[in-house]
């Protein structure tokens, strides 16, 4: 019998896309799955939306607000599935994504792989998508691909990967604490578990561009994102140093840092020693964080912090114009 598949769809306040979300999964050529969509205590109608498409494929359950990776663990804990495929309720699947990445495996079945796929950003309409590959796009080892993200400041959005149950139950829940990257470190625990990625560039992904605001990725100015950050990349370091400690690792890590640490600065210093302090444990230093050429000018004048909000909301401003124009190119 053909593996079930199932697909979790954690969902908070995403009326507007969550419906799009659901059909993309329904629409999966490969047959054999079961959609799970956890409405995390949403304030709009998510829940609502998301309950049209109930079937007996299609669970909808609402629980109180407790954040995406409790919503995540709540989903995987209903699933019954040989494999997981997790879909944020703002993203799209390609219709053939699943069975392109399972057929991947030709007769053997489950061998220990991570199987991962191919992503674009998308506003409205995902035939602009554009695919544009990176150096983690093909079969890798943990090590070398951790390796690859931390030194080249990569990530594959949490789509990508279609996990067999067993790297899950190796990997253990998501972890709670994090309220921002949850999905980074969650997916680098999984790689732990597994002998390595196969990337499958046929199998599709469509990462929708939303407001900044709205992404639980999003750090801003929050306490809270920023702690839950740094506590992903110290995370991160341990796992790709229990993987390899060598000059190399040392280095990817220091080059990891040091393009976060403008995520911090100069707002929390407390994280900026912290961080050095393990700069120096790796035998490096990070550098005081620069401004963009565009944005440098303001600095003398108004102060740094004056001009790293101008070079945070500024391209927000422009991403808010093009998804406009292009929700109106949609809908003509």
């Amino acid at each position: 019998m053909k593996p079930l598949v199932s697909i979790l769809i954690p969902a908070y306040n995403s009326e507007e896309w969550i419906g799009e979300a659901i059909r993309s999964a329904i629409a999966q050529t490969w047959e054999r799955k079961e959609i799970i969509v956890v409405d995390d205590g949403s304030r709009d109608r998510t829940a609502e939306v998301a309950r049209r498409f109930a079937s007996s494929s299609v669970s909808i359950v609402s629980t109180e607000n407790q954040g995406a990776a409790a919503a995540r663990n709540h989903a995987l804990q209903l699933s019954q599935g040989d494999y997981i495929q997790w879909l944020d309720a703002d993203d799209l699947l390609a219709p053939d994504k699943i069975e392109r990445q399972l057929a991947a495996l030709g007769d053997r079945g489950y061998d220990g792989t991570l199987l991962s796929s191919s992503w674009a950003y998308f506003n409205y309409r995902t035939d602009q998508a554009q695919f544009i590959a990176t150096s983690l796009w093909q079969d890798l080892s943990p090590v070398e691909w951790l390796w690859r993200k931390m030194s080249e400041n990569l990530h594959m959005q949490t789509a990508t990967w279609l996990t067999h149950r067993k790297l899950g139950e190796a990997a253990g829940p998501w972890d709670t604490r994090l309220t921002s990257d949850d999905d980074g470190e969650y997916f680098c625990r999984i790689l732990l578990a597994s002998e390595g990625t196969r990337f499958v560039p046929e199998a599709r992904v469509y990462y929708r561009n939303t407001p900044s605001l709205n992404r639980v990725s999003y750090i801003g100015g929050s306490d809270k994102k920023k702690e839950s950050t740094l506590l992903s990349m110290k995370l991160h370091i341990q796992y790709l140093r229990s993987l390899e400690e060598s000059e190399r690792v040392r280095t990817a890590c220091l080059t990891y840092m040091q393009n976060w640490l403008d995520q911090f600065y100069p707002e929390r210093p407390d994280i900026v020693k912290e961080l050095q302090d393990l700069a120096a444990r790796l035998h490096g230093r990070l550098e005081t964080p620069r401004l963009r050429w565009k944005y440098a000018w303001i600095k003398p004048i108004f102060g740094f912090k004056a001009a790293k909000r101008a070079q945070t909301l500024l391209p927000q401003l422009k991403a808010s114009l093009l998804r406009t124009c292009d929700k109106a190119m949609h809908g003509s």
